[in-house]
């Protein structure tokens, strides 16, 4: 499952990040926010047009994503 896909209100676990070449920026700036493996994020709200962009907790912090970018995070169910 892809970030984008999740449940308003679901959490789950990062698997990884998903890059578009070799030394793509935007999937190592979603590593650097917190997007890595084992991280558990939650889908707070998702925007009024479309859905776009997400809020997305990580920890304690919240990111706004475009639905393009949180199709690039695989997810995991949350344990339970």
């Amino acid at each position: 499952m892809r970030l984008s896909e999740l449940s308003l209100g679901a959490s789950a676990t990062v698997r990884h990040v998903e890059d578009a070449s070799p030394a793509d920026p935007i999937a190592r700036r979603l590593r650097d926010l917190g997007f890595v493996a084992g991280e558990e994020v939650r889908l707070v709200a998702r925007g009024p047009v479309g859905g776009d962009p997400l809020l997305v907790q990580v920890g304690f912090t919240r990111f706004a994503l475009r639905l393009t970018e949180a199709a690039r995070v695989f997810l995991a169910p949350a344990a339970v």
